[in-house]
């Protein structure tokens, strides 16, 4: 008879900054959540030792685009292309979430420059 060894929940370490993710994101009433794409945008090596990590939500409502918080992903750009999106979408620094690493589905593809995120994310905390 043959076992099956459970999946090992992944590590504190394991997910990048710059990865683009599907997670249980919340919604802002704190009692709902959807399944959505998410960028990492917590510092890599953070060694906080808790299992959760920081995200920013990933709409495709590109329509939301047009402010300095927001960074727009277009899968016409080689870039774009390596999200594993399916749509162009949009970061959108200014909805962000710590959640935990099991809430995260899987991880989807990579945003490989992140100066436009970094970008938005000092204008969204005025740094």
């Amino acid at each position: 008879m043959m076992t099956m060894t459970p999946p090992k929940p992944p590590s504190i370490g394991s997910h990048k900054r710059g990865d683009v993710a599907l997670v249980l994101f919340p919604n802002s009433d704190l009692r709902s959540a959807k399944t959505r794409p998410v960028l990492v945008v917590q510092a890599d090596n953070l060694n906080t030792g808790l299992p959760q990590i920081v995200v920013a939500m990933i709409s495709s409502k590109i329509m939301r685009a047009n402010h300095p918080c927001r960074v727009l992903i277009s899968l016409a750009t080689p870039e774009g292309q390596q999200t594993g999106l399916l749509v162009d979408s949009v970061v959108m620094t200014d909805n962000m979430a710590t959640v935990m690493l099991s809430a995260i589905s899987r991880v989807i593809g990579r945003l490989p420059d992140m100066n436009d995120v970094d970008a938005a994310l000092r204008h969204t905390f005025n740094l």
